[in-house]
C-alpha cells in the first residue's frame, strides 16, 4: 500500500495498521475485544494489506494519536501475520475457524461463474480432471453448493476429493487462474476471474461440505474415510458438530433444537446414550413431551446401531443448521468429545 495519506482509508484499515503495530501479545489482548464478525474484518485487512508504506503506518498512527512506536514499526501483514495474531488471541480451534471464513471471503471469486450452475452441470464439467483439482473448486464454492457437487461424484471419487481437500494448504494466484480458465473455456464462460491472493483448504472447508452432505452420503464418505486414512476420519469427525454436542448449548437452544422433534426420533437417537447427555435432553422438554419420550423408549426394545446413529445424525444435522442460521450458538470447550454407545 503506498502513501497516499490517510484520508482514503476504511476505519478497519486504520485499526488494522494499528494492530500490525504491536506486539502480539499486546495485538492478542485487543483482538479478543471483538466479537468474530469484527474479528473476521480486521483479519481480512490485515492479510490484504500485507506490507505497507512506513509512513502510511506512522500517519494512521498519529491520527489515532497512538503513542510513538519508534522506528520498530511493523509493516508487515499477510496470511502468516494474521494467523498468529488469531491464534494468540483466540487459540488454536478458534482462529481455524475464523481464518477459514477470512480465507473463504477472500477467495471466492475466482469460480463464481459456477454459482449459476447446478450440481450436475458442474459435476460434469469436473468429471475428467484431478481429484486435487476438483478439490481445488469445491474449496472455492459455498459448503452448500459444494456437497451438492460432492454428492454427484462416484464413492472412490468422493474420497479422493475430500483428501486433496483436507490436504491442500495455499494455491498461488497463477494455479487458480490456470484452472478458472480451463473451466470457464470448457463451461463456455465469457467472463474473466479476478485475481485473489490465495485460496485455503485444510480439514475445516472439508468438515463444513460434509457437515451438508445428505445424511447417507455422509455415513459412507465416513466410512470409507476410516477405511483409507484413519487419522483423517477422527479428525473429521471430532470437528462436526453431532447431537453429542446438545450438551455444549444453553438450555434455550437445547429447547430450540429439540421443538418440533419426533417422539421415537428422539428415543432411538437416546439409546445407549450418555446419562448427561439423556439428562439435558429430558430437562429441556415440557413434562407431556417427556412422558412420552419415557413411554417411546420403554417400547422401543433392541433397536439396529444404524437406525441409532441415522437418528442422532439427523438430530446432529438440525444442530448444524441452526447454528449456520445464527439461531443457537455452540460453546466448544477442549475437553474432546462426549462418549457414549449404544
Amino acid at each position: 500500500m503506498s502513501d497516499q495519506g490517510t484520508g482514503h482509508l476504511t476505519g478497519i484499515q486504520k485499526a488494522a495498521l494499528v494492530i500490525m503495530q504491536l506486539t502480539q501479545e499486546h495485538a492478542a489482548v485487543i483482538m479478543r475485544e471483538f466479537n468474530d464478525t469484527e474479528a473476521e474484518e480486521i483479519v481480512s485487512e490485515i492479510v490484504r494489506l500485507r506490507r505497507v508504506d512506513p509512513t502510511l503506518v506512522d500517519g494512521v498512527i498519529t491520527e489515532f494519536h497512538a503513542r510513538t512506536m519508534g522506528s520498530g514499526m511493523n509493516a508487515r501483514g499477510g496470511l502468516e501475520f494474521a494467523e498468529e495474531l488469531l491464534q494468540a488471541s483466540f487459540g488454536a480451534e478458534r482462529a481455524a475457524g475464523l481464518i477459514g471464513r477470512v480465507a473463504s471471503t477472500m477467495a471466492g471469486t475466482s469460480f463464481e461463474f459456477l454459482d449459476a450452475a447446478d450440481a450436475n452441470q458442474v459435476s460434469s464439467l469436473l468429471g475428467g480432471e484431478l481429484p486435487e483439482t476438483k478439490a481445488l473448486v469445491l474449496a472455492h464454492l459455498t459448503p452448500h453448493n459444494a456437497s451438492e457437487v460432492l454428492a454427484k461424484f462416484d464413492r472412490a471419487t468422493r474420497l479422493d476429493v475430500v483428501q486433496a481437500i483436507a490436504s491442500m494448504r495455499i494455491a498461488t494466484p497463477e494455479a487458480v487462474g490456470i484452472v478458472a480458465d480451463s473451466l470457464k473455456h470448457g463451461a463456455r464462460a465469457v467472463a474473466a476471474p479476478r485475481e485473489r491472493l490465495e485460496v485455503v483448504g485444510g480439514v475445516q472447508p472439508l468438515v463444513d461440505i460434509i457437515n451438508r452432505v445428505d445424511v447417507t452420503t455422509e455415513h459412507e464418505l465416513l466410512e470409507a474415510l476410516e477405511e483409507r486414512d484413519p487419522k483423517l476420519a477422527e479428525e473429521v469427525r471430532a470437528r462436526m458438530i453431532t447431537f453429542a454436542d446438545i450438551v455444549r448449548l444453553q438450555s434455550k437452544d437445547v429447547q430450540q433444537v429439540l421443538r418440533g422433534i419426533d417422539s421415537v426420533l428422539l428415543a432411538t437417537a437416546l439409546k445407549g446414550a450418555a446419562k448427561e447427555l439423556a439428562a439435558v435432553v429430558r430437562d429441556n422438554i415440557s413434562e407431556r413431551n417427556r412422558e412420552s419420550l419415557e413411554e417411546e423408549m420403554l417400547h422401543l426394545g433392541p433397536t439396529r446401531k444404524k437406525q441409532i446413529e441415522e437418528a442422532r445424525a439427523e438430530i446432529g444435522r438440525s444442530i448444524r443448521e441452526l447454528e449456520a442460521d445464527g439461531l443457537i450458538t455452540l460453546y466448544r470447550n477442549d475437553e474432546g468429545e462426549e462418549e457414549y454407545v449404544a
